[in-house]
């Protein structure tokens, strides 16, 4: 393929959604832009595969004062995020028919999805920020579409912690450019003049905690639970699945490997994450809720793979890491999409759903011949066989137990008449199952020698036990997880909610004082006057 082509679908993996988004204005065509929605991703995905088969991709606009660039690990994410939005796109398809919030429900997607693909392929500093907003803000719009108490509620919390992400990120960008001496804002230069910027430290400290705001890192991870939780299905299948991953490209972009200086502080709470979603997570009686929690572990685990790269100031962990993030986003986003499913099944029971299901949700435990296995796989030699290395394979088991208590909750949403596929959403979710099966192994050679290590007897045995584990506690205390006390969704959220309700009555009281003072200030003031009366009297007799 020429190079002015391939340039192009560079190009147009921003440009097709954004041209979707311009035909919103045209009222003839808004009743066919949602069968267009799948359509919009597939120039992303075209220059995606061609990275991946071949050299990085460049390009520079001047006019628009942007670069993209877009490498393997970028290609991968991209990938995996392009396909998902486009099975989700055609779920929309069937589902968003009626509803006056419609063109508002497209626009926020549009938007949202240009910012998700963008943000794996910009190469400087404005415009990855640019795009970090885009696939952050316009989300509120998903996530409260449905109009209920919780989804605005949902919505709210959601565009706080948003925002506040986006303070460190904008701080961090600050500090970064700050330390360039050459003035280019390329992400390239800006991490090369990084070793001799005298706010190296604090550039990555508020960096790096911008993208753990959008992984949903502990403890700032309860914006994630209600927001899956209110999101209409494929929205929460796109936000989980690709929307989260802006935050692994920041980390894959903006970790400086060649120092190791904050990579404990990395592993500690990707740690911390890895465990709390689990044990959080086997506490809830929702299945969007528990794969919240499981997202919330996922990336804490990818956290823990970046910080144990970084501590060995070993770069090549971007690309296992990268793996482990499509492998993700892919089964994620289709377990989201398997709870709609479920829902139009009432006669059958849903038993191919789940058996589908069952499938992609033990594959983040690493059922073996499975992509998350593959990914597992790769992680393992960042990982290492020491502590860190252990508790990985603890958490292992720990997912594993964590996606058949979702398989439990999932069997019983059968028939419950809540965004109910059509004909098109069936068939994303057939789609979503068969990307994520097949395409990991598809891309297994780009970082590692090839699948006949992951086909080896012992890397078999090696995937199977902690899967085996998994599934054997939870048959074992499936019933003692039932009675388990039920956490809200977002767990200390709820404490923080009623301290701001305090300050709010706080808040309240002073304007009451205020108001009454302003009521009696004659008195107040002659009040003050007699004060100043008798303590001057007193001074003059003493």
């Amino acid at each position: 393929m020429s190079g002015a082509l391939a340039e192009g679908l560079l190009v147009g993996a921003i440009a097709a959604p954004l041209a979707l988004l311009a035909l919103c204005v045209m009222r003839p065509a808004r009743p066919i832009l949602p069968a267009l929605l799948a359509l919009a991703p597939l120039p992303a995905l075209a220059a995606a595969v061609l990275v991946l088969s071949g050299p990085e991709l460049a390009v520079d606009l001047p006019s628009l004062r942007l670069s993209l660039r877009l490498d393997t690990p970028g290609a991968l994410l991209l990938c995996a995020a392009a396909l998902l939005w486009s099975f989700a796109g055609l779920w929309v398809a069937g589902w968003q028919r009626q509803g006056a919030a419609r063109l508002r429900f497209v626009v926020c997607w549009l938007l949202t999805m240009t910012g998700s693909l963008g943000i794996f392929a910009v190469a400087d500093l404005p415009g990855f920020y640019f795009f970090f907003a885009l696939v952050s803000l316009p989300a509120y719009g998903l996530i409260v579409h449905d109009d209920t108490p919780a989804a605005r509620r949902a919505g709210a919390v959601y565009i706080a912690f948003a925002v506040l992400g986006e303070a460190f990120l904008l701080l961090g960008f600050v500090l970064l450019a700050a330390g360039m001496p050459t003035g280019s804002l390329k992400i390239l230069d800006v991490m090369a003049a990084l070793p001799a910027s005298p706010w190296r430290t604090a550039a990555i400290a508020f960096t790096a905690g911008g993208f753990l705001f959008k992984m949903g890192a502990v403890p700032v991870h309860v914006w994630m639970p209600p927001t899956y939780t209110a999101a209409p299905i494929p929205a929460a299948a796109a936000l989980s699945g690709a929307a989260v991953k802006a935050g692994v490209i920041g980390l894959l972009r903006f970790l400086p490997f060649d120092d190791a200086g904050l990579a404990p502080a990395l592993v500690v709470l990707g740690l911390a994450s890895a465990f709390y979603g689990v044990a959080v997570g086997l506490a809830q009686d929702n299945p969007r809720t528990v794969l919240a929690y499981s997202s919330i572990s996922q990336m804490g685990v990818v956290a823990t793979l970046l910080g144990m790269g970084w501590a060995a100031t070993d770069a090549t962990v971007r690309l296992d890491a990268a793996f482990y993030g499509a492998n993700h986003a892919l089964a994620k986003g289709g377990l989201f999409l398997a709870i709609g499913v479920m829902a139009g099944r009432a006669g059958d029971r849903g038993r191919a759903t789940i058996a589908a299901a069952a499938v992609l949700a033990l594959g983040l435990g690493g059922l073996p011949l499975t992509g998350g296995a593959l990914a597992k796989q790769v992680a393992k030699s960042a990982l290492g066989d020491g502590l860190v290395g252990g508790l990985m394979l603890a958490s292992t088991v720990g997912t594993t137990l964590l996606m058949m208590h979702f398989l439990a909750l999932l069997a019983r949403e059968a028939g419950r008449p809540e965004s109910v596929p059509g004909a098109a959403g069936r068939w994303a979710w057939r789609a979503t199952v068969v990307a994520t099966v097949g395409l990991p192994w598809l891309l297994f050679g780009i970082v590692a020698d090839g699948p006949g290590t992951a086909l080896a007897p012992a890397a078999l045995l090696a995937a199977a036990w902690p899967v085996a584990a998994g599934v054997g506690l939870w048959f074992a205390f499936r019933h003692w997880l039932d009675r388990l006390p039920r956490i809200p969704a977002g767990d200390w959220l709820t404490m923080l909610e009623a301290a701001f309700g305090s300050l709010h009555r706080l808040g309240d009281a002073a304007v009451w004082v205020d108001l009454r003072s302003r009521a009696w200030a004659l008195a107040g003031v002659s009040l003050l006057a007699v004060v100043v009366v008798l303590a001057a009297a007193t001074a003059l007799r003493g």
